[in-house]
Protein backbone atom coordinates (compact mmCIF):
# COMPACT_ATOMS: atom_id res chain seq x y z
CA UNK A 1 0.00 0.00 0.00
CA UNK A 2 2.87 2.45 0.42
CA UNK A 3 5.32 3.69 -1.21
CA UNK A 4 7.88 5.40 1.61
CA UNK A 5 10.49 3.11 3.21
CA UNK A 6 9.20 2.46 7.11
CA UNK A 7 9.79 5.07 9.52
CA UNK A 8 13.49 2.98 10.53
CA UNK A 9 14.99 4.18 7.10
CA UNK A 10 15.94 7.64 8.63
CA UNK A 11 15.76 8.98 11.77
CA UNK A 12 14.42 12.09 10.02
CA UNK A 13 12.82 12.42 6.69
CA UNK A 14 12.20 15.58 4.61
CA UNK A 15 9.47 16.13 2.38
CA UNK A 16 9.34 17.98 -0.44
CA UNK A 17 6.03 18.98 -2.10
CA UNK A 18 4.91 21.58 -4.79
CA UNK A 19 2.64 23.95 -1.80
CA UNK A 20 2.42 24.13 1.39
CA UNK A 21 -1.27 25.28 3.29
CA UNK A 22 -0.39 25.33 6.68
CA UNK A 23 -3.67 25.99 6.73
CA UNK A 24 -2.79 29.25 5.19
CA UNK A 25 -0.11 29.52 2.23
CA UNK A 26 3.48 29.57 3.12
CA UNK A 27 6.11 30.48 0.89
CA UNK A 28 7.70 26.78 1.72
CA UNK A 29 8.06 23.45 -0.03
CA UNK A 30 10.15 21.69 2.47
CA UNK A 31 8.95 19.62 5.47
CA UNK A 32 11.25 18.44 7.63
CA UNK A 33 10.18 15.86 10.55
CA UNK A 34 11.46 14.53 13.25
CA UNK A 35 10.40 12.44 15.95
CA UNK A 36 6.79 13.00 14.63
CA UNK A 37 6.66 16.48 14.58
CA UNK A 38 7.34 19.25 12.24
CA UNK A 39 11.02 20.51 12.65
CA UNK A 40 11.41 22.71 10.34
CA UNK A 41 9.36 24.09 7.36
CA UNK A 42 11.30 26.41 4.35
CA UNK A 43 13.14 25.70 0.77
CA UNK A 44 16.57 24.26 0.31
CA UNK A 45 16.39 23.35 4.06
CA UNK A 46 19.85 22.45 5.00
CA UNK A 47 20.18 18.57 6.58
CA UNK A 48 23.79 18.67 7.96
CA UNK A 49 25.96 16.10 6.10
CA UNK A 50 25.70 12.42 7.49
CA UNK A 51 22.42 12.73 9.42
CA UNK A 52 19.90 9.67 8.92
CA UNK A 53 17.61 11.55 6.27
CA UNK A 54 14.62 9.80 4.36
CA UNK A 55 13.64 12.06 1.47
CA UNK A 56 10.25 11.98 -0.36
CA UNK A 57 9.91 13.80 -3.60
CA UNK A 58 6.27 14.80 -4.25
CA UNK A 59 6.84 18.31 -6.19
CA UNK A 60 3.08 17.77 -7.82
CA UNK A 61 1.28 17.96 -4.52
CA UNK A 62 -0.10 20.06 -2.03
CA UNK A 63 0.70 19.59 1.88
CA UNK A 64 -2.25 20.47 3.87
CA UNK A 65 -3.06 19.45 7.77
CA UNK A 66 -4.43 16.43 7.68
CA UNK A 67 -7.93 15.84 8.10
CA UNK A 68 -9.95 15.36 11.32
CA UNK A 69 -13.11 13.43 11.55
CA UNK A 70 -14.92 14.35 14.78
CA UNK A 71 -18.15 11.83 14.90
CA UNK A 72 -16.81 8.78 13.65
CA UNK A 73 -18.88 5.21 14.12
CA UNK A 74 -15.47 3.15 14.41
CA UNK A 75 -17.08 -0.18 15.75
CA UNK A 76 -20.14 0.47 13.42
CA UNK A 77 -23.39 1.74 14.36
CA UNK A 78 -27.06 0.78 13.35
CA UNK A 79 -28.92 -2.34 15.05
CA UNK A 80 -32.50 0.23 14.91
CA UNK A 81 -33.90 -3.05 12.67
CA UNK A 82 -32.26 -6.00 15.20
CA UNK A 83 -28.80 -7.34 15.27
CA UNK A 84 -28.92 -8.52 11.70
CA UNK A 85 -28.58 -4.53 11.01
CA UNK A 86 -25.48 -4.01 12.53
CA UNK A 87 -22.91 -1.63 10.47
CA UNK A 88 -19.72 -3.09 10.16
CA UNK A 89 -16.72 -1.61 12.11
CA UNK A 90 -14.14 0.87 9.83
CA UNK A 91 -11.09 0.13 8.38
CA UNK A 92 -7.59 2.44 8.85
CA UNK A 93 -7.29 2.04 5.35
CA UNK A 94 -10.87 3.48 4.73
CA UNK A 95 -9.92 6.31 6.93
CA UNK A 96 -6.52 7.48 6.05
CA UNK A 97 -7.83 6.95 2.11
CA UNK A 98 -9.83 10.14 2.36
CA UNK A 99 -7.24 12.12 4.25
CA UNK A 100 -7.90 11.93 7.22
CA UNK A 101 -5.59 11.95 9.92
CA UNK A 102 -7.56 12.04 13.21
CA UNK A 103 -10.78 10.08 14.38
CA UNK A 104 -12.66 10.26 17.26
CA UNK A 105 -14.98 7.38 17.59
CA UNK A 106 -18.73 7.44 18.62
CA UNK A 107 -21.61 4.64 19.87
CA UNK A 108 -24.53 5.78 19.29
CA UNK A 109 -28.75 3.75 19.44
CA UNK A 110 -26.81 0.66 20.24
CA UNK A 111 -25.08 0.84 23.65
CA UNK A 112 -25.99 -2.50 24.80
CA UNK A 113 -24.17 -5.16 21.92
CA UNK A 114 -21.23 -2.35 21.51
CA UNK A 115 -19.99 -1.21 24.60
CA UNK A 116 -17.32 1.35 25.74
CA UNK A 117 -14.76 -1.45 25.99
CA UNK A 118 -15.03 -2.26 22.64
CA UNK A 119 -15.06 1.00 21.34
CA UNK A 120 -11.28 2.02 23.51
CA UNK A 121 -10.20 -1.60 21.94
CA UNK A 122 -11.33 -0.43 18.65
CA UNK A 123 -9.43 3.21 19.06
CA UNK A 124 -5.99 1.46 20.32
CA UNK A 125 -6.23 -0.76 17.47
CA UNK A 126 -6.35 2.27 15.09
CA UNK A 127 -3.61 3.97 16.82
CA UNK A 128 -1.46 0.78 16.23
CA UNK A 129 -2.44 1.30 12.63
CA UNK A 130 -1.14 4.62 12.20
CA UNK A 131 -4.26 6.36 12.91
CA UNK A 132 -4.04 9.05 15.40
CA UNK A 133 -7.82 8.08 17.38
CA UNK A 134 -9.88 9.44 20.01
CA UNK A 135 -13.01 8.39 21.91
CA UNK A 136 -16.32 9.84 23.98
CA UNK A 137 -17.62 7.92 26.56
CA UNK A 138 -21.21 7.06 26.22
CA UNK A 139 -24.11 6.72 23.72
CA UNK A 140 -27.32 8.07 23.07
CA UNK A 141 -28.91 6.67 26.45
CA UNK A 142 -28.97 8.62 29.67
CA UNK A 143 -27.91 8.10 32.09
CA UNK A 144 -24.34 7.20 29.50
CA UNK A 145 -22.51 3.90 29.73
CA UNK A 146 -18.94 4.50 31.29
CA UNK A 147 -15.38 2.42 31.21
CA UNK A 148 -15.06 3.02 35.30
CA UNK A 149 -18.57 3.57 36.51
CA UNK A 150 -18.48 7.50 36.35
CA UNK A 151 -17.66 10.58 33.64
CA UNK A 152 -15.52 11.88 35.87
CA UNK A 153 -13.33 9.50 36.50
CA UNK A 154 -13.58 8.00 32.49
CA UNK A 155 -12.38 11.32 31.62
CA UNK A 156 -9.55 11.63 34.32
CA UNK A 157 -8.06 8.21 33.59
CA UNK A 158 -8.30 7.38 30.03
CA UNK A 159 -6.21 9.39 27.67
CA UNK A 160 -8.61 8.28 24.79
CA UNK A 161 -11.45 9.89 26.22
CA UNK A 162 -11.90 13.30 25.17
CA UNK A 163 -15.28 14.28 25.91
CA UNK A 164 -18.54 12.45 26.04
CA UNK A 165 -21.39 11.36 23.20
CA UNK A 166 -23.29 10.99 21.29
CA UNK A 167 -25.98 12.08 23.52
CA UNK A 168 -29.28 11.79 21.72
CA UNK A 169 -31.62 14.61 22.16
CA UNK A 170 -35.06 15.39 19.90
CA UNK A 171 -35.07 11.79 18.91
CA UNK A 172 -37.51 9.16 18.97
CA UNK A 173 -34.50 6.93 19.99
CA UNK A 174 -33.16 8.89 22.81
CA UNK A 175 -33.89 8.48 26.49
CA UNK A 176 -36.05 11.68 26.15
CA UNK A 177 -33.31 13.43 29.18
CA UNK A 178 -34.85 15.39 30.88
CA UNK A 179 -32.91 19.38 31.63
CA UNK A 180 -32.38 18.53 34.40
CA UNK A 181 -30.18 15.35 33.47
CA UNK A 182 -28.39 16.99 30.56
CA UNK A 183 -27.41 19.60 32.91
CA UNK A 184 -25.77 17.37 35.37
CA UNK A 185 -24.19 15.43 32.66
CA UNK A 186 -22.03 18.41 31.02
CA UNK A 187 -21.92 19.58 34.58
CA UNK A 188 -19.82 16.35 35.64
CA UNK A 189 -17.59 16.42 31.82
CA UNK A 190 -16.59 19.77 32.60
CA UNK A 191 -15.59 19.21 36.21
CA UNK A 192 -13.73 16.10 35.36
CA UNK A 193 -12.30 17.52 31.55
CA UNK A 194 -10.76 20.23 34.09
CA UNK A 195 -9.08 17.58 36.28
CA UNK A 196 -7.68 15.89 33.25
CA UNK A 197 -6.62 18.94 31.65
CA UNK A 198 -9.03 18.20 28.37
CA UNK A 199 -11.19 20.66 26.78
CA UNK A 200 -14.14 17.68 27.33
CA UNK A 201 -17.18 18.35 25.04
CA UNK A 202 -20.12 17.04 25.22
CA UNK A 203 -21.30 15.76 21.56
CA UNK A 204 -25.15 16.22 21.19
CA UNK A 205 -26.57 13.73 18.08
CA UNK A 206 -30.02 16.15 17.04
CA UNK A 207 -32.60 14.35 16.02
CA UNK A 208 -35.77 15.66 13.93
CA UNK A 209 -37.59 16.20 17.20
CA UNK A 210 -39.72 19.11 17.44
CA UNK A 211 -37.56 20.51 20.40
CA UNK A 212 -35.02 20.71 18.12
CA UNK A 213 -31.89 22.97 20.09
CA UNK A 214 -34.09 23.93 22.46
CA UNK A 215 -32.45 21.33 25.62
CA UNK A 216 -29.34 23.24 24.41
CA UNK A 217 -30.26 26.98 24.17
CA UNK A 218 -31.95 26.65 27.47
CA UNK A 219 -28.70 24.48 29.01
CA UNK A 220 -26.60 27.86 28.16
CA UNK A 221 -29.11 30.58 28.92
CA UNK A 222 -29.88 28.53 32.57
CA UNK A 223 -26.75 27.44 33.52
CA UNK A 224 -23.05 28.80 33.76
CA UNK A 225 -21.60 26.47 31.17
CA UNK A 226 -19.80 27.80 28.29
CA UNK A 227 -20.75 27.47 24.91
CA UNK A 228 -17.48 25.60 23.92
CA UNK A 229 -18.33 22.63 26.02
CA UNK A 230 -21.22 21.70 24.35
CA UNK A 231 -21.54 20.57 20.29
CA UNK A 232 -24.37 19.33 18.20
CA UNK A 233 -24.04 17.60 15.22
CA UNK A 234 -26.52 16.91 11.96
CA UNK A 235 -27.54 20.15 12.27
CA UNK A 236 -28.44 20.14 8.90
CA UNK A 237 -31.32 17.44 9.01
CA UNK A 238 -34.33 19.53 7.93
CA UNK A 239 -34.29 23.26 6.89
CA UNK A 240 -35.98 24.49 10.02
CA UNK A 241 -33.06 22.61 12.61
CA UNK A 242 -30.68 24.05 9.63
CA UNK A 243 -32.09 27.78 10.35
CA UNK A 244 -32.20 26.91 14.48
CA UNK A 245 -28.52 26.02 14.41
CA UNK A 246 -27.54 29.65 12.63
CA UNK A 247 -29.47 31.50 15.21
CA UNK A 248 -28.10 28.82 18.35
CA UNK A 249 -24.37 29.84 16.61
CA UNK A 250 -25.16 33.33 16.73
CA UNK A 251 -27.00 34.24 19.43
CA UNK A 252 -24.28 31.42 21.82
CA UNK A 253 -21.16 32.29 19.75
CA UNK A 254 -21.43 28.43 19.60
CA UNK A 255 -19.97 26.24 17.65
CA UNK A 256 -22.16 23.68 15.69
CA UNK A 257 -21.06 20.19 13.56
CA UNK A 258 -22.51 19.69 9.90
CA UNK A 259 -22.62 16.19 8.99
CA UNK A 260 -21.44 15.33 5.64
CA UNK A 261 -24.69 13.40 4.76
CA UNK A 262 -24.47 10.45 2.12
CA UNK A 263 -27.75 9.94 1.38
CA UNK A 264 -29.30 14.15 1.69
CA UNK A 265 -32.24 14.24 -0.69
CA UNK A 266 -32.20 18.02 -0.78
CA UNK A 267 -28.73 19.59 -2.16
CA UNK A 268 -29.38 22.24 0.39
CA UNK A 269 -28.81 19.91 3.47
CA UNK A 270 -26.14 18.63 1.99
CA UNK A 271 -23.13 19.49 4.23
CA UNK A 272 -21.90 21.60 1.13
CA UNK A 273 -25.44 23.54 1.22
CA UNK A 274 -25.73 23.44 4.94
CA UNK A 275 -22.15 25.15 5.11
CA UNK A 276 -22.81 27.65 2.27
CA UNK A 277 -26.60 28.19 4.26
CA UNK A 278 -24.75 28.93 7.58
CA UNK A 279 -22.23 31.06 6.17
CA UNK A 280 -25.01 33.42 4.38
CA UNK A 281 -27.03 33.88 7.84
CA UNK A 282 -23.85 34.83 9.11
CA UNK A 283 -21.87 32.41 11.19
CA UNK A 284 -17.93 32.63 11.05
CA UNK A 285 -16.92 29.97 9.59
CA UNK A 286 -14.63 29.58 12.67
CA UNK A 287 -17.76 28.17 14.46
CA UNK A 288 -18.46 25.20 11.78
CA UNK A 289 -17.33 21.94 11.39
CA UNK A 290 -18.29 19.44 9.40
CA UNK A 291 -17.74 15.26 9.85
CA UNK A 292 -19.21 11.99 8.52
CA UNK A 293 -20.95 9.85 10.44
CA UNK A 294 -19.29 7.47 9.11
CA UNK A 295 -20.11 3.52 9.30
CA UNK A 296 -23.20 4.54 11.37
CA UNK A 297 -26.54 3.41 9.80
CA UNK A 298 -28.56 5.81 7.95
CA UNK A 299 -31.68 4.43 9.04
CA UNK A 300 -35.45 4.96 7.96
CA UNK A 301 -38.78 4.88 9.84
CA UNK A 302 -42.51 5.05 8.90
CA UNK A 303 -44.78 7.47 10.48
CA UNK A 304 -45.06 5.75 13.69
CA UNK A 305 -41.15 5.09 14.13
CA UNK A 306 -41.05 1.93 12.88
CA UNK A 307 -38.02 0.67 10.93
CA UNK A 308 -38.00 0.10 7.40
CA UNK A 309 -34.51 0.25 6.23
CA UNK A 310 -30.96 1.63 6.45
CA UNK A 311 -27.66 2.16 4.44
CA UNK A 312 -24.24 2.57 5.97
CA UNK A 313 -22.86 6.04 6.31
CA UNK A 314 -19.29 6.70 4.28
CA UNK A 315 -16.69 9.14 4.58
CA UNK A 316 -16.06 9.71 0.72
CA UNK A 317 -18.66 12.70 1.11
CA UNK A 318 -17.37 14.37 3.68
CA UNK A 319 -14.05 14.93 1.32
CA UNK A 320 -16.80 15.77 -1.75
CA UNK A 321 -18.51 18.15 0.33
CA UNK A 322 -15.69 20.05 1.05
CA UNK A 323 -13.86 19.96 -2.27
CA UNK A 324 -16.85 21.81 -3.28
CA UNK A 325 -16.94 24.50 -1.39
CA UNK A 326 -13.75 25.25 -2.55
CA UNK A 327 -13.71 24.28 -5.73
CA UNK A 328 -17.13 26.28 -6.20
CA UNK A 329 -15.54 29.42 -4.37
CA UNK A 330 -17.45 29.25 -1.63
CA UNK A 331 -14.39 29.76 0.81
CA UNK A 332 -11.09 30.13 -0.06
CA UNK A 333 -9.06 26.99 0.70
CA UNK A 334 -7.47 28.17 4.09
CA UNK A 335 -10.87 28.84 5.31
CA UNK A 336 -12.51 25.98 3.99
CA UNK A 337 -9.65 23.54 5.83
CA UNK A 338 -10.52 25.07 9.15
CA UNK A 339 -14.21 22.73 8.70
CA UNK A 340 -12.20 19.35 8.78
CA UNK A 341 -9.30 20.34 10.38
CA UNK A 342 -8.03 23.41 12.55
CA UNK A 343 -11.97 24.47 13.78
CA UNK A 344 -12.12 20.99 15.15
CA UNK A 345 -8.84 20.92 16.64
CA UNK A 346 -9.80 23.78 18.32
CA UNK A 347 -13.34 22.37 19.68
CA UNK A 348 -11.50 19.35 20.45
CA UNK A 349 -9.08 20.63 22.87
CA UNK A 350 -6.46 19.45 20.29
CA UNK A 351 -5.25 22.98 18.93
CA UNK A 352 -2.13 22.82 20.79
CA UNK A 353 -0.71 20.22 18.33
CA UNK A 354 -2.87 19.13 15.18
CA UNK A 355 -5.17 21.32 12.86
CA UNK A 356 -2.13 23.35 11.41
CA UNK A 357 1.43 22.81 9.93
CA UNK A 358 3.89 24.45 11.96
CA UNK A 359 7.40 23.66 13.82
CA UNK A 360 6.71 21.38 16.99
CA UNK A 361 2.85 19.95 15.70
CA UNK A 362 2.24 16.67 15.00
CA UNK A 363 3.39 16.01 11.58
CA UNK A 364 -0.12 15.28 10.45
CA UNK A 365 -0.91 15.99 7.02
CA UNK A 366 -2.18 15.50 3.72
CA UNK A 367 -0.81 15.77 0.22
CA UNK A 368 -4.11 16.67 -2.22
CA UNK A 369 -3.36 16.55 -6.13
CA UNK A 370 -4.65 19.76 -8.07
CA UNK A 371 -7.79 18.77 -7.97
CA UNK A 372 -7.83 18.08 -3.90
CA UNK A 373 -7.79 14.74 -4.01
CA UNK A 374 -6.01 13.37 -1.03
CA UNK A 375 -3.05 11.04 -2.48
CA UNK A 376 -0.70 10.67 0.67
CA UNK A 377 -1.72 10.97 4.18
CA UNK A 378 0.89 11.49 7.26
CA UNK A 379 0.06 10.58 10.88
CA UNK A 380 3.44 11.64 13.25
CA UNK A 381 5.45 11.54 10.36
CA UNK A 382 4.59 7.99 8.98
CA UNK A 383 3.07 7.31 5.88
CA UNK A 384 -0.41 5.39 6.83
CA UNK A 385 -1.35 5.83 3.10
CA UNK A 386 -0.15 6.25 -0.42
CA UNK A 387 -1.26 6.26 -4.30
CA UNK A 388 1.48 4.92 -6.63
CA UNK A 389 3.36 8.51 -7.66
CA UNK A 390 5.66 8.48 -10.77
CA UNK A 391 9.56 10.18 -10.88
CA UNK A 392 8.47 13.47 -10.50
CA UNK A 393 6.03 12.73 -7.36
CA UNK A 394 2.12 13.14 -9.46
CA UNK A 395 -0.18 10.33 -9.39
CA UNK A 396 0.16 8.23 -11.97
Amino acid sequence: MLNDPSPEAGLLTLLRVGSIQAPEWLDANEILIAGGRIAALGRDLDVPAGWPVQVVEAPGLIAVPAFIDQHVHVTGGGGEGGCGSRCPEITAHAIAARGIGTVVGVLGTDGISRSPADLLAKVRGLRAEGIAAYMYTGSYRVPPPTLTGDLQRDLAWIPEIIGLGEIAISDHRSSQPRQDEIERLVSEVRVGAMLAGKRGICHFHVGDGARGLEPLRRLLSETEIPAEQVIPTHVNRHRNLLEEAADYALTFKACVDVTAFDDADDDDLSGFGAVTRLLQRGVPVEHITMSSDCNGSLPEFDAQGGYIGMRVAGNATLIADWQRLVQEQVLPIDQALGLISGNVARVLGLDGHKGRLAVGFDADMTLLDPTLTPQRTYVAGRCVYSCDLDAKGAPT
